[in-house]
């Protein structure tokens, strides 16, 4: 495996043609066999270290749920047909993932400007808002919309207010704790 990487490294042998001929998966192969060796070793201490760390499962769950609520978010939107692509053209499947991304993510834009708005509002009141309150907003909010559409006309003359990115709240105090929880703050 060392003659591997340093022939990959001096460039005696491309990655390319390597991964080709790994790709083969042919068990005769002693390479192709030391690497799927290592990558269960990996594998294997990958798990004992997730079984073992209760904040790296947390960190795990919290991301997963995070993907998940995303994805539930995306489909929920692209409701048509059930989510199903109905075309077998891969250029017309590519489109409709394409599309449903760019509605998912300008959807999720329009809820952080509102959300934005309204903490802004809120300050203004003269409530106190704490970061750890905001971490727990989401922007995947669904009850504002009407998804078969209430379409004015009217409005689309009127010049929209610019956006204003700054929000008057300290989340420095939440960035650190966080740094600190993930283990990017200690030595490795």
């Amino acid at each position: 495996m060392y003659e591997v990487a340093i022939s990959v490294r001096e460039g005696a042998i491309s990655s390319s043609t390597l991964l080709k001929r790994l790709r083969s998966g042919s068990w005769k192969n002693a390479t192709y066999t030391a690497f799927r060796e290592v990558g269960r070793v990996i594998r294997t201490v990958h798990l004992l270290r997730y079984l073992s760390d209760a904040p790296l499962r947390r960190r795990v769950t919290a991301a997963t749920n995070k993907v998940e609520a995303f994805n539930g978010f995306s489909q929920w939107l692209g409701f048509g047909n059930r989510g199903v692509l109905a075309d077998n053209d891969p250029v017309e499947q590519e489109k409709a993932m394409k599309f449903n991304a760019l509605l998912t993510n300008a959807v999720i834009f329009h809820n952080a400007l509102d959300i934005a708005e309204i903490v802004r509002q809120l300050l203004k009141e003269g409530w106190t808002i704490e970061p750890e309150e905001s971490a727990h907003i989401s922007p995947y909010l669904t009850e504002h919309i009407n998804r078969f559409g209430e379409y004015s006309t009217h409005e689309l003359g009127i010049q929209p207010e610019a956006y204003d990115p700054k929000l008057d709240v300290d989340f420095t105090q939440l960035r650190e704790e966080n740094l600190t929880s993930e283990g990017f703050g200690r030595a490795a």
